[in-house]
């Protein structure tokens, strides 16, 4: 049975995916639309379902509230960075920029994650929450 820990890290390497396969395209071409659409959707349900799933029980304990706050505050800073892509032209060098922007605010949310915050959750959360929370996650995310 997977973890939530499991869970997370499978949706974190599809979304390091996603934006590398984004940055290898030019243009507003038919594949970086594809790849952008599939990105913000998979941001976007992950960020609710790790909120709810994720940090919704963590943020009850003292030892991890304040990765917890941290966590969602970053969420909220890639929501405004989609949100300027969204009304970008995507042909534009400043989409590409954006982009850019958003890779690096991404992957340091995921190394966060990943090598601290996954640490101390696995301190706060017994092996049942752990399981239960990644059923939750994934049919959430379905």
């Amino acid at each position: 049975m997977k973890n939530i820990f499991d869970v997370l890290k499978d949706s974190h390497e599809k979304q390091r995916l996603l934006m590398d396969a984004i940055l290898q395209t030019s243009g507003d071409t038919q594949a970086r639309r594809e790849f952008y659409a599939s990105l913000k959707d998979e941001l976007t349900k992950h960020a609710a379902a790790e909120e709810r799933h994720f940090y919704a029980p963590l943020i009850q304990s003292d030892q991890s509230i304040d990765m917890t706050r941290h966590g969602i505050a970053e969420h909220h800073v890639i929501d405004k960075v989609i949100a300027q892509l969204d009304s970008t032209d995507m042909s534009s060098p400043g989409w590409l920029t954006l982009m850019k922007t958003l890779q690096h605010k991404v992957e340091h949310h995921l190394e966060e994650e990943e090598k601290s915050f996954f640490q101390t959750a696995g301190k706060v959360l017994d092996s049942e929450q752990k399981e239960t929370l990644a059923r939750k996650y994934e049919r959430e995310v379905a």
